[in-house]
């Protein structure tokens, strides 16, 4: 397991995303990058209260360092997550503040809790009450059609009493109504400069920024401002962007050879094939890895082919090479 101190320290990260930043998508990033750091989906308090919590923390060993985010605004509900996720072996646990999806809503978390700072606040103190490890925020620069720096500023302000030193700051708002979750990552304007202000008005915090990140230039400009830089769409439908990462954080390595990473995924698909996990499962997060690449299409044609899903995956790997050739 990594040290708590590295993982205090991380520059780059992948975001939570919901459906997608499962345990075999992390597996997947960690071949592509040793030293960022991975999120998982957003797991609800209830779903860890009343569910499966194997099914919801499980994660293998290779993810480290890996942090857990949680979904929920009772205080000692999260509390209780919170000690789910650190017995789990997780190395930090991040709240959720920025999700507008209108499920999320109505569970009464996500964006619209940025509208609640002390709820926040109260939450995030019960949970550093109850674990060792770093307790972070994830959350938006405002909500809905309002643009007052101020707004946030306060939020971040509230929430800092409690405890938090690190913010994750998607440097857009977002609209609680009339905007789908696709829309909310596109149509509100990005603002970069207000995460900028924050750090510096709150110089003895953490920033780190996400929202609208594709390139390696962009992140090593932020590094240079900021904490820390998260990536989100682009790390998962361009995933060899991972690749450059470490060298962005001073941990140079090896160069990675695309055709091994394919090659270690299709041995994971074994493994999990053998623990009764279909390689359908894992084979649709790698859809990105040769963006770009000549036969790509051809080759993400045969890793989607739902009429292979009963053949092993050693097989279907020597098909998408063939179709590489085509």
């Amino acid at each position: 397991m990594q040290q708590l101190s590295e993982v205090k320290n991380h520059s780059v990260s992948v975001a939570p995303m919901m459906d997608w930043t499962d345990r075999h998508c992390r597996y997947f990033h960690r071949l592509l990058s040793r030293h960022a750091l991975l999120y998982t989906e957003m797991v609800t308090t209830g779903a860890l209260i009343h569910g499966d919590v194997p099914r919801h923390l499980d994660f293998n060993p290779e993810e480290h360092p890996v942090a857990l985010q949680l979904g929920g605004s009772e205080p000692a509900d999260l509390a209780r997550a919170a000690k789910l996720g650190e017995r789990w072996g997780y190395e930090e646990i991040n709240l959720n503040c920025g999700c507008p999806s209108e499920r999320v809503q109505r569970g009464a978390f996500g964006a619209c809790l940025m509208a609640e700072p002390q709820l926040v606040a109260d939450g995030v103190k019960a949970m550093k009450d109850a674990v060792s490890i770093p307790v972070t925020v994830k959350h938006r620069i405002g909500i809905d059609r309002g643009e007052s720096y101020d707004f946030v500023r306060d939020f971040v302000g509230t929430v800092s009493q409690a405890g938090c030193d690190l913010f994750i700051v998607h440097a857009r708002n977002a609209w609680l109504q009339g905007l789908s979750p696709k829309e909310n990552r596109e149509i509100p304007p990005l603002k970069p400069e207000w995460v900028l202000r924050l750090k510096l008005d709150f110089p003895g915090l953490k920033f780190v920024i996400n929202g609208g990140i594709t390139s390696s230039d962009q992140i090593a400009q932020h590094l240079g401002e900021l904490d820390g830089v998260m990536v989100g769409r682009e790390a998962y439908h361009r995933p060899w962007f991972l690749s450059e990462w470490d060298s962005l954080m001073d941990h140079p390595s090896a160069p990675l050879d695309m055709d091994q990473v394919e090659a270690q995924m299709v041995d994971y698909m074994g493994a999990q094939a053998k623990l009764g996990v279909g390689w359908f499962a894992v084979s649709r997060h790698i859809l990105g890895l040769r963006h770009g690449q000549k036969g790509a299409r051809r080759w993400r044609q045969v890793w989607s082919d739902h009429r292979l899903k009963d053949r092993p995956a050693a097989e279907v790997a020597l098909l998408a090479q063939e179709a590489l050739k085509l």
